[in-house]
Order: structure tokens, then C-alpha cells, then sequence
């Protein structure tokens, strides 16, 4: 069985709607027997990152770079993880307010060089979340874990 992890900081109604979609992409029943994990960023661990074969990220842009939360995710995991996992599929959303630069920035040199595999676009907005932007969390979150079928 496939195992996907969701790893997340949703602080906001809108970036809550955001995971709730990418978790919907995940539980698709086309995907077939799919094992979810969804874990708030300050909670996921070591164990949970090994325990999966895909990867499912989200962060908020804060002062113009990944969430706090995140970082905390990738400090606390990232050595324990980075060889045993280099290519696994993943993807990622950021949502801010006015500039997602420097979260952009951050999350392609840490997922380079813990050398996963992007398999689809990361979702980078600013401003308002539409239901296209839902569309595309799903879209992401089901194409990671087909990916890892």
C-alpha cells in the first residue's frame, strides 16, 4: 500500500480550505487504497517522513518566507531523512499575502537537497483563495500520490 504524508501550517481559514483540498486530492477513490497521514508541521515527525513514499507540503509565506512551522518540520527531520528518501515524489502550495519570494526560494533549495522528485507545479498565490486555486490543490495532492502508485 502507498503511503502519502500531508505535512501542513494552515493557520487561516483560507489556507485551511487550501489543505482540506489537497487531503480531498489524496482520497480520491480512483487513487484506490491510498494510506493518508495528516500532520500539522510542528507535529510531523522522523518516523512519519520514513513511513511514507510521497509528499504532500504546505506552508504560509511569512515576512516573504516559508512558515515558521515548516521550518521547524524540515530542521528537526531533514538529516534523519535526506538519503533514504531522495526520490520520492512530492509538491507544494504557499499562500501570502503580497510576496511568496523568499518561500519559493527556500522551498526548492531544501527539497533539492533532500533530492525529492517534483511531479507536479507548486500552487503560489497571493491574495484571495478561489475554487480554482481549490482545483489545483487536488489536482497536486492526487498527482503526488499517483505518482507514487
Amino acid at each position: 500500500m502507498v503511503s502519502v504524508l500531508l505535512v501542513h501550517h494552515s493557520p487561516s481559514p483560507s489556507t485551511q480550505r487550501i489543505a482540506e483540498a489537497a487531503e480531498a486530492g489524496l482520497r480520491l477513490p480512483e487513487l484506490g487504497d491510498i494510506a493518508v497521514t495528516v500532520r500539522p508541521a510542528l507535529e510531523a515527525t522522523v518516523d512519519d517522513v520514513l513511513a511514507a513514499d510521497a509528499y504532500v507540503l504546505g506552508t504560509t509565506a511569512n515576512f516573504g518566507y516559508i512558515s515558521g512551522a515548516l521550518k521547524h518540520f524540515f530542521d528537526t527531520t531533514y538529516d534523519a531523512v535526506r538519503e533514504p528518501t531522495a526520490g520520492r515524489p512530492f509538491s507544494y502550495w504557499i499562500h501570502g499575502g503580497y510576496d511568496t519570494t523568499g518561500a519559493e526560494t527556500a522551498m526548492t533549495q531544501i527539497t533539492t537537497g533532500l533530492g525529492w522528485a517534483l511531479v507536479f507545479d507548486p500552487l503560489v498565490l497571493t491574495g484571495a483563495v478561489d475554487e480554482g486555486h481549490l482545483e489545483t490543490a487536488t489536482e497536486l495532492a492526487a498527482t503526488v500520490a499517483a505518482s507514487a502508485l
